[in-house]
């Protein structure tokens, strides 16, 4: 049987993608819904695009040079694309291809005009749209004609901008395939653009309309001011028309919302709608999924709903893979939502009541200012959240905590200042893990799921252990007396950035310094640093020993690894490769750490530190003495000094335990996923990455998975990179934005929350991948987050900046410890902030200056 080259657009769906492209097939599905009209037209399939590829041999030669270039050598990028656009143009169309788009042509009426438009298999798809990335045709009248521009659509998918995009994205250039739309163009009275989602918020329950006479052309391409519409609940909510003649009437402007609902609903997503306007009745050329708006969390009610971001208080704003998502919930200490990847918190109900409600938004300030401007403009709409009263005295609680620590409001009771509550919650913990490795060493298949779901809650009943949490209670409301009181009493800001320099039982900065103490070891042997300069994958431990000095270096960096092998970049999700699983992510730091430093820099910085703490002490009660009614003044402030040094580097002893027991799950988790794969039922250990926990376990239960559903949700986490997750994001889609509302900054300055005092300048180094690390001394990092795994690196720094962060996360206390100036919350740094340009970091005042 031959090979069908058109296909009318009623007789495709949405499952021929692979035939008719994204464009074509969301066409077909289009005409497929009731009271909706789609001008009559066909589609020019992919394999007509394939036959005239595969008589063209020098494309293969062009297509493979092109998928070497670099995404951003534009000048290469468009030589070669224009090449190739060339190549396809000057190519003849096969007999066959010809007579069938001619009869198509013939059958609808030869001599009509028609729009002829590209159709991209990898177009208009929920994950990625290429809207405007391949090319149209309008009035296009006889055979020829729409050969020629057929020909000229299937070369579109080599332009350069559809090439970059590709390229940006991640999609192969042989894999996407070209079909065409050829459809009988309309003599429209109006025309225009119909978003089902607000396309600046984001908000599902605003449409917004666009309309001008005429052809849409004009108005897409950006040559003419619309009239706009924006329709909420079926009522217009805002306008903006000419009017004396307006281009649609209130009436179309409802019924067009009515019929996108209509379509919305149908595709499952909110659309971008291209339409037209004949003879009163709506026609519609075009329906995109909107890719660039936030997943909402699915609720499983109609209520409105306010979700705070986990990634932006845990430092990780990344999207997690299915098995890190699931591992997360069933370990965190409140109930999370996810959506495009991510994690966040229903925090409405503590929104309701006003009690809970300022406790709500003062531990948000706290951490992140941003969060609590986004939550105040919420609240002060009015339209998101009603306002109730407050629970009657015993009553059940509004909500759960904000997030997975310790919930708001603190530990019950005050504790003394003793060190030794901290070792023993240290060792409390220590001796569950300790068991946790025992017992999960005796358990496979099946049983390992009921053993983990034991071990999560006994991971949740250590983290909720009321000697632990007011242990880290104590050491931040300590901080917080000390930076509030000291700053009324005197004057001055942040005094607790330096009163906690060098602070005792600090895991995580141990960790930095330790780093440093390995450089010692490899320090003075050559042939070993010139070796992992060059060590090319993650088996250079076993190479060591063959080096003068090798079997040394590897024993430092073994001994690392057994002690901080556990943490990585990101490691809230379980699925991320651990140091112990890579250890070559830390060889740029161990030879940074080699190069800038002299052998004992470890102890030298916690001692200048310590000592740095201890004068800042001894001024600040010299001072409060000075004052009146100093000696009490000075006693209280002593009394929390003490409390804040004994308590404050247990901050982030927890967290530590955390990913230590994530890698003891992870290691039982993949020993299952590799006896799938050697019974064939998976194919890659990773594939299990892609299953929730539970999924997981019905497959290790049944031998059997979906490996489409593997696939699928493979492009989905490739797709969620795209996204930028909100920080605040409500139930109707809307991500809202805060601010810090300062107006006594320099013009031009970037604001954002300061963590840690100090002014500096340097050189940025825009950083997004600690494995590529690349820093001289002076230099002042600037990166998306910081979790604790980037702390190796703050030892090497003068300064931090960051786009995400607040006063108590792991990378501004360290950053105090290890006193560097720090600056976080500074709202698209990575992109404002180019690599190698000279800034100067305001962190006490809250500010950065780009300088050149």
């Amino acid at each position: 049987m031959s090979e069908r080259y058109v296909w009318g657009l009623s007789e495709v769906d949405r499952t021929r993608v692979a035939e008719v492209g994204g464009k074509g097939a969301q066409l077909g599905e289009l005409s497929r819904i009731d009271g909706v009209r789609v001008p009559p037209g066909f589609c020019v399939t992919t394999g007509a695009f394939r036959r005239v590829l595969a008589g063209t041999p020098a494309l293969g030669d062009q297509v493979d040079r092109l998928s070497h270039l670099d995404v951003h050598d534009r000048p290469a990028i468009e030589v070669l694309s224009a090449e190739i656009r060339r190549t396809i143009e000057g190519a003849a169309v096969p007999g066959d291809v010809s007579a069938a788009i001619s009869g198509a042509l013939e059958r609808l009426g030869g001599q009509a005009a028609y729009a002829v438009r590209s159709s991209a298999t990898a177009e208009d798809l929920p994950t990625a749209s290429f809207a405007g990335q391949h090319d149209s045709y309008l009035d296009v009248v006889g055979p020829a004609a729409v050969l020629r521009q057929v020909s000229r659509c299937w070369a579109s998918l080599f332009t350069e901008r559809a090439v970059t995009y590709r390229l940006r994205n991640g999609f192969d250039h042989r894999a996407v395939q070209l079909a065409v739309v050829v459809q009988r163009m309309v003599s429209p009275r109006a025309a225009g653009v119909l978003f089902t989602a607000d396309p600046v918020s984001g908000n599902r329950r605003i449409a917004a309309v666009e309309a001008s006479f005429g052809l849409g052309e004009a108005l897409v391409a950006g040559r003419v001011n619309p009239d706009t519409f924006r329709v909420r609940d079926d009522e217009i909510v805002a306008a903006a028309v000419d009017p004396e003649r307006p281009a649609l009437t209130e009436e179309q402007v409802l019924r067009l919302v009515r019929l996108g609902r209509r379509i919305e609903a149908h595709f499952g997503h909110p659309q971008d709608i291209e339409w037209c306007l004949v003879d009163d009745d709506f026609q519609f050329v075009q329906s995109r999924p909107i890719t660039t708006g936030f997943p909402v969390p699915e609720a499983g009610d109609d209520a409105n709903h306010v979700y705070v971001s986990v990634g932006h208080q845990q430092m990780m704003t990344d999207p997690m893979r299915p098995l890190g998502i699931s591992m997360w919930q069933l370990t965190a200490m409140a109930p999370m939502h996810e959506a495009g990847g991510r994690l966040f918190v229903d925090v409405t109900g503590r929104l309701t009541a006003p009690a809970s409600r300022a406790a709500l938004l003062a531990v948000m300030g706290r951490g992140d200012p941003l969060i609590r401007d986004a939550l105040e403009t919420i609240l002060d709409r009015g339209d998101v959240i009603p306002t109730m009263p407050d629970p009657s005295p015993g009553g059940p609680p509004t909500s759960g905590p904000p997030t997975s620590g310790p919930p708001a409001g603190g530990a019950p009771g005050p504790i003394p200042t003793d060190p030794g509550i901290v070792d023993e919650s240290v060792r409390r913990s220590q001796d569950s893990i300790a068991a946790l490795r025992r017992d999960i060493a005796t358990v496979t298949g099946p049983a390992l799921f009921d053993f983990l779901l034991a071990a999560f809650e006994e991971q949740k009943r250590v983290l909720a252990d009321p000697l632990s949490m007011q242990a880290i209670m104590a050491g931040m409301d300590a901080t917080w007396w000390l930076n509030d009181t000291l700053y009324e009493w005197l004057g001055e800001r942040n005094a607790a950035d330096t009163l906690t320099l060098s602070a005792p039982g600090n895991i995580t900065s141990q960790m930095g310094l330790a780093l440093l103490d390995v450089a010692d070891v490899i320090r003075p042997y050559p042939q070993v640093v010139a070796f992992l300069r060059n060590a090319a994958d993650d088996g250079f431990l076993a190479e060591l020993p063959k080096l003068p000095g090798g079997a040394e270096a590897r024993d430092a960096i073994a001994g690392y690894l057994d002690r901080y092998g556990m943490r990585c970049v990101g490691e809230i999700d379980i699925t991320r490769p651990r140091w112990s699983e890579r250890p070559g992510t830390l060889l740029p730091v161990i030879l940074d750490n080699v190069r800038l430093f002299a052998p004992g820099e470890a102890e030298r910085r916690f001692e200048r530190g310590r000592r740095a703490a201890a004068r800042k002490e001894r001024d600040v009660l010299a001072r409060l003495r000075a004052l009146p009614d100093g000696e009490r003044k000075a006693t209280e402030a002593k009394r929390m000094i003490d409390r804040v040094r004994t308590f404050i580097g247990y901050r982030e002893y927890p967290k530590y335990g955390i990913v230590t027991r994530y890698l003891i799950y992870k290691r039982a988790l993949l020993a299952e996923a590799d006896r799938l794969v050697a019974a064939d039922v998976l194919a890659d250990r990773e594939d299990s990455y892609y299953l929730s926990f539970q999924e997981l376990h019905d497959v290790v239960r049944t031998g059997q998975v979906d490996h489409q559903l593997i696939g699928r949700r493979k492009e989905a986490f490739r797709s969620y990179h795209a996204l930028t997750p909100p920080r605040v994001l409500t139930s109707d889609g809307e991500a809202v934005a805060g601010a810090y509302r300062r107006d006594d900054v320099p013009a031009g300055a970037l604001v954002g929350l300061p963590v840690s005092a100090g002014t500096v300048e340097g050189r940025a180094r825009v950083i997004l991948d600690l494995a590529r690390a690349d820093l001289a001394a002076g230099d002042i990092l600037v990166t998306a987050h910081t979790d604790p795994s980037w702390s190796p690196l703050f030892v090497a720094i003068a300064g931090l900046v960051t786009e995400v962060g607040g006063l108590m996360t792991h990378g501004a206390v360290i950053a105090r410890e290890y006193g560097l100036p720090a600056l976080v919350g500074v709202e698209h740094a990575t992109r404002l902030i180019r690599d190698g340009q000279r800034i100067r970091l305001h962190a006490t005042d809250g500010y950065v200056e780009i300088l050149s």
